[in-house]
């Protein structure tokens, strides 16, 4: 196979048009920039879940209160993305036996 020529490039270019259509491909181009910045930061909270958690010592239980819940975590979004940040809700069993 050789290279792409510029008369390939813009017969890929016309196909993906015709296929996709002209008003869905904008749309198409936010929604994979918005879900490659919540990939990355999540990514980013990963690798620092894993920094703070790499000390061998035991948390201290004595600071908090036992009656007292933890507060929730929250996942950050990325910069100028405040839409997308929310808390996370950690899975509780609620069936009763």
């Amino acid at each position: 196979m050789g290279r792409l020529g510029p008369t390939e490039i813009i017969l890929i270019l016309v196909v993906i048009i015709l296929l996709f259509g002209a008003k869905k491909l904008p749309d198409m181009a936010r929604s994979l920039g918005k879900s490659a910045r919540i990939l990355k930061s999540e990514a980013k909270a990963m690798k620092s879940d894993d920094q703070q958690s790499a000390p061998a010592d035991p948390p201290h239980t004595g600071t908090a209160a036992p009656d007292q819940p933890a507060a929730p975590r929250t996942i950050q979004a990325a910069p100028g993305d405040v839409t997308s940040a929310r808390p996370v809700t950690e899975p509780t069993d609620t069936t009763k036996r």
